[in-house]
Order: C-alpha cells, then sequence, then structure tokens
C-alpha cells in the first residue's frame, strides 16, 4: 500500500510539473481549435450517409448529446441544420474532404504533443505522419459509426425482449445502463489506439491502458459536470448573449483536449518508470 501511495504521489507531482513545462494548457487551446474545425465536418459527413445506414438523424445526435452542454448542443443542431437544408449534390465530397483535412490536422498535433511527453522528435515523414493521422481519422469515423448503430440495435432488442418476454422495466433500465458501458468500453478502445500508435515511440498496447482509461472516465465525467454546470449553474448566454454557446462549445472542446494530453503524460510517466526499474 505504501508502494502504491508513492508511485501516486510521485505521479501527481511528475504531472503537476509537466502540465506547465509542455505548456498543456496552450496545446489544449490549439486542439480545441482544431477540434472546432473537424466538427461540423465531420458531423456533415456522417449526416451525408445517413441514408445509407439503418440509423436516423437523432440517434446519430443522441450520442453527442448524451455528454454536450445543452447550449453547445444547440449550437450544433442549429448550424447542421442550416447547412443540410441548403445541401448540394457536392456536399457528401466536401464534407468528405473537409473532415479528413481538418481531422488530420488535429491528429498531427495531438502526435507533437505526445512526441512532447515521450520527449522524443518526430522523425517519420511528413507523408508518413500525415498518412497515419488520415488513417486514424478514418478509423475514428467508423468507430463513431460503430458506436451509433450498437446502441440503436441494442435498444431495440431491449424493447423486443421487454414486450415479448413481460419483463420488468428494471430490466429496461440495466439493458440501457449496459449501454452506456458499451459506450465507454468503445471510447476506451478509441483513445488505447490513440496512445499506441501516435507517438514516435515502440509502445506495447497495454502501456497505453492507464492514460487511455484516465481519459475515458475523465472524459465522462467531466463532460456530464460541465453540462450540469451550464444547466443549473452558470447561463453564459446571459453574460454573453448570442455567442454563449459558442463559448460553452469551445470550454467543452478545451477540456477534452486537455484531458487527452494529461492522459498521454500519463502514459509517458509510466513508461519512463518502467524503463528506470527495467
Amino acid at each position: 500500500m505504501e508502494k502504491v501511495g508513492e508511485i501516486n504521489s510521485s505521479l501527481l507531482k511528475k504531472l503537476w510539473h509537466r502540465i506547465g513545462e509542455d505548456d498543456l494548457p496552450g496545446l489544449s487551446a490549439q486542439l480545441a481549435y482544431f477540434f472546432l474545425l473537424s466538427l461540423f465536418p465531420l458531423l456533415i459527413f456522417l449526416f451525408t450517409l445517413l441514408p445509407f445506414l439503418p440509423i436516423e438523424q437523432q440517434d446519430l445526435l443522441g450520442i453527442i448529446r448524451g455528454f454536450a452542454p445543452a447550449e453547445a448542443m444547440d449550437l450544433i443542431e442549429n448550424n447542421l441544420n442550416d447547412i443540410l437544408m441548403q445541401r448540394r449534390g457536392g456536399l457528401l465530397s466536401f464534407s468528405f474532404i473537409g473532415t479528413i483535412w481538418s481531422a488530420s490536422t488535429g491528429l498531427s498535433a495531438i502526435v507533437d504533443a505526445f512526441n512532447k511527453a515521450y520527449n522524443v522528435k518526430e522523425s517519420r515523414s511528413y507523408i508518413v505522419s500525415r498518412g497515419m493521422a488520415i488513417l486514424l481519422t478514418f478509423g475514428m469515423i467508423l468507430v463513431i459509426l460503430v458506436a451509433i448503430i450498437l446502441p440503436v440495435f441494442g435498444k431495440g432488442t431491449g424493447l423486443f425482449l421487454f414486450t415479448q418476454l413481460g419483463l420488468s422495466k428494471q430490466f429496461l433500465v440495466l439493458w440501457n445502463a449496459i449501454g452506456w458501458l458499451v459506450s465507454a468500453i468503445i471510447l476506451f478502445l478509441v483513445f488505447t489506439a490513440l496512445y499506441w500508435i501516435a507517438p514516435n515511440i515502440k509502445l506495447k498496447c497495454r502501456a497505453a491502458f492507464p492514460g487511455a482509461g484516465f481519459s475515458t472516465i475523465g472524459w465522462i465525467i467531466s463532460s456530464l459536470a460541465l453540462s450540469f454546470y451550464v444547466g443549473n449553474i452558470s447561463n453564459y448566454s446571459i453574460a454573453y448573449g448570442s455567442i454563449g454557446a459558442i463559448i460553452v462549445l469551445m470550454i467543452w472542446l478545451y477540456i477534452t483536449a486537455f484531458i487527452i494530453m494529461l492522459g498521454g503524460e500519463i502514459n509517458a510517466f509510466y513508461s519512463e518508470k518502467s524503463k528506470k526499474n527495467c
């Protein structure tokens, strides 16, 4: 127990030092900007795929609504509806190009930040590093689609079992809780792949687990906490007027970026510690 306490104390001290040394607040602001650039092209691209998939528009928005603050969600929905109402034939190809470019740029920034956490330089060529970022973008899109489709089929299966077998309402509550667990597992797998592949250092897959676990739990809790704070304590629309929703969205993206960066620092800490113990 004492050894575990020493490791935790050392981790906290190291993280506090590295937050300032690696400028995590500045990097998080940079990533939040790239996230904002890629958010709408990604959502537009996913929306244009809906006619070819067994899911509805509200199913896609429901995934985001489960975590995003209400004001940010209103901004996302209103802008998406305005864009999609003016849809033209080239929207799919345009949104696809926009998604790949902006999202891969954001992932390239994540790669640079992780390299900084591990104190390594990027030795891969621009083509290789950008190609990896593009592949990660495709993987992210695929995982998002799976994350949307699974709960849809899961909900339908739960309702079928409820009606056909005459199960209690507690069964539906438990079934919905399992749906949240599945979403958390998918999120954990996304973070694991990101922390494992992105840094310019050879890592074992399990070396990405500590940061992935922290980021999964931290992102879910912080998103729900921000939603509660904005919805019940602070009203940004009163203070900032029409741009209040934009500020809430940027705060949410900033927190997301900061947690991702912190997860990378946690993995770097344990990687350094394992090398010293060898």
